[in-house]
């Protein structure tokens, strides 16, 4: 079992001079959940090398057990130095792919023509994918047949009134809320900051940090793995 995880190598929060990047927990809670059940993790991102954490999910309030397991685990922390590089992936080569959020994914992986056309492959494979928090973001250009993937698709994903929670409304190139809805999708959302995930046929979408591990769960469930 062969699972690709997706990070953002971007690291600036629009014009604000703070730092964004990808979510602790959005990568170690499911990265756990994967290496847990046997699976093989190969983790990629735009430029490769070791991509940015958002400094906000190192707050005290943001730990978790996933957290505290992967800064205590120097062989995750090593491998994480050691992204490969998008452009030298291969879907064929994977059973499926999760994508983390953090903020970053709206400036890059949502304009990333690799990133797109990779899980543009993933989709006509017809393989599990997962994406979760703002990484639903990254599904704004990517399209099945002409038309976006995730329209009529049930979907859920980082919501307004989350977005307003943290002040970053008027930073962020665009709301995935908003975002969802202008290309069709059935968007759904649960309580803000609960775990919410839809999965609708092989696409998996978790609403926040907290819906971290059970998205990387239904991914498992799709590969017949949970």
């Amino acid at each position: 079992m062969k699972i690709l995880m997706v990070l953002t190598s971007h690291s600036e929060l629009g014009e604000t001079g703070k730092k964004t990047g990808f979510w602790i927990e959005e990568f170690a809670a499911p990265y756990y959940v994967f290496a847990d059940a046997g699976a093989d993790v190969t983790i990629a991102s735009p430029k490769g090398k070791e991509p940015p954490i958002d400094p906000s999910s190192e707050s005290e309030d943001a730990q978790t057990g996933a957290t505290r397991r992967f800064y205590s685990d120097r062989d995750l922390q090593e491998k994480l130095k050691k992204t490969i590089k998008l452009e030298d992936i291969d879907s064929e080569d994977y059973d499926a792919v999760f994508y983390p959020g953090g903020h970053g994914p709206l400036w890059d992986l949502a304009n990333d023509l690799k990133s797109i056309s990779l899980i543009e492959e993933f989709n006509a494979q017809m393989k599990p994918m997962a994406f979760v928090c703002h990484a639903p973001g990254v599904l704004a250009n990517v399209e099945d047949h002409k038309e976006p993937l995730v329209r009529g698709k049930n979907v859920t994903g980082f919501a307004n009134s989350e977005e307003e929670a943290v002040g970053l409304t008027n930073v962020v190139p665009f709301l995935v809320e908003d975002k969802m809805n202008q290309l069709g999708a059935n968007y759904s959302k649960g309580d803000d900051w609960s775990s919410y995930v839809m999965v609708d046929g092989k696409l998996v979408t978790g609403q926040n940090p907290a819906s971290s591990e059970k998205a990387a769960r239904e991914l498992l469930r799709l590969l017949g793995k949970e």
